[in-house]
């Protein structure tokens, strides 16, 4: 393809890999070998900590990693023993109701392209590798293939705290939960472990923490011996329950989260 690029002349160059693995660097340690990508998030070289930072940097990331053709097959993964842990106390120490609209606007589009950009614009197979219990799991959920640590945890903890559930973990839910089983998990802030999310069709696999990721590349190498257009075609058939969900639901639920937690006054 790239001798026929070169015949031909005026393509534009696609993203390097060297160049955005460096630029994400403090969300994401990215390698990748024989086209198989990994991302692992962190936060200074540790469990990933929720910041609008990283909340901005998702989004972009996988602009970048869909737009790469040597990328072959994605694996997600969370740093140690967690997939996320704490909130970044800096990203939210003003009332949401006091922050101006055009930051809200910002939020809303990063929570928008968060889920947009890794569902619709990364073209290959997905393997998400929840490592340990954390939020916004949604991430994994998403992937075509979703392997859990055994002492992963999955809830959506918006109701509990005075929230609307919306960041995108809710189409998540209820689309492998099904509505009366995510509808409980919103009210009662249920904590579904890793059994129970394996009983109830969240994950496909349930492992010790040390053996995710080699299981993870053993099934992307697997995917690798099939020709590139059955990979990514495959993928698009994977793929599309979760698209039509998105175009449906995904913004309207991002809306309802967001005027809720912006006019929640005292």
């Amino acid at each position: 393809m790239n001798e026929w690029h070169d015949r031909l002349g005026g393509f534009v160059a696609r993203p390097a890999f060297q160049e955005y693995a460096r630029k994400y660097s403090d969300h994401f340690v990215m390698e990748r070998r024989e086209g198989i990508i990994e991302l692992r998030m962190h936060t200074e070289g540790g469990p990933a900590v929720y910041s609008l930072g990283l909340h901005n940097a998702w989004g972009q990331a996988w602009q970048e990693v869909g737009n790469d053709p040597e990328n072959e097959v994605l694996i997600l993964s969370g740093t140690g023993d967690a997939w996320m842990t704490g909130v970044d106390p800096a990203s939210f120490d003003r009332p949401f109701p006091e922050w101006s609209g055009e930051v809200a606007y910002e939020l809303y589009y990063d929570g928008m392209k968060l889920l947009e950009n890794l569902v619709f614009g990364v073209d290959i197979p997905t393997i998400g590798v929840v490592n340990g219990p954390g939020f916004h799991t949604e991430l994994a959920l998403f992937c075509d293939i979703t392997l859990a640590a055994d002492s992963a945890v999955f809830s959506d903890g918006h109701f509990p705290v005075g929230q609307v559930p919306g960041d995108g973990l809710q189409v998540a839910f209820q689309s492998l939960l099904g509505p009366k089983r995510a509808a409980y998990a919103f009210y009662t802030g249920e904590r579904i472990d890793a059994k129970k999310a394996l009983d109830l069709g969240l994950v496909n696999e349930v492992l010790p923490a040390d053996d995710l990721l080699p299981r993870a590349r053993e099934i992307a190498q697997t995917m690798m011996t099939r020709p590139r257009p059955i990979r990514r075609l495959t993928h698009s058939v994977a793929q599309r329950p979760y698209r039509r969900r998105l175009i449906e639901d995904h913004g309207f639920g991002l809306a309802h989260e967001l005027f809720g937690a912006f006019s929640n006054r005292p």
